[in-house]
């Protein structure tokens, strides 16, 4: 596949926690994009956050938390982000999701 100039971004924030078809949200989210063709998908691990319940979650040994915040990054041509939008939608019941263009530079398998 190659992907260059104008891309789009998808940037997906949920809890460790969170959960989808019985694994982690943010793995069906990874298997579902890739089962649907996107150029690509990644997984970060965040130490510390807070979302719209407004609870900070940690990695700090003294606040242990069991629900750290991940962000799954996709990115690919528009009109493919676009088409995943309502698959992410029917699987996430909380959460942010963010859209932004990007330029990508380079992009080889």
């Amino acid at each position: 596949m190659k992907l260059e100039g104008e891309a789009k971004l998808l940037r997906i924030f949920v809890g460790e926690s969170d959960r989808h078809g019985g694994r982690p949200l943010y793995e069906a989210i990874v298997l579902e994009a890739k089962r649907q063709g996107l150029a690509g998908a990644t997984v970060f691990k965040g130490f510390m956050g807070f979302g719209a319940h407004s609870r900070i979650h940690t990695a700090k040994v003294l606040q242990l938390s069991e629900d750290l915040p991940v962000m799954v990054e996709i990115v690919d041509e528009e009109e493919r982000i676009r088409d995943f939008l309502p698959v992410l939608e029917g699987m996430m019941r909380e959460g942010l999701v963010t859209l932004e263009r990007v330029e990508v530079i380079r992009y080889r398998s």
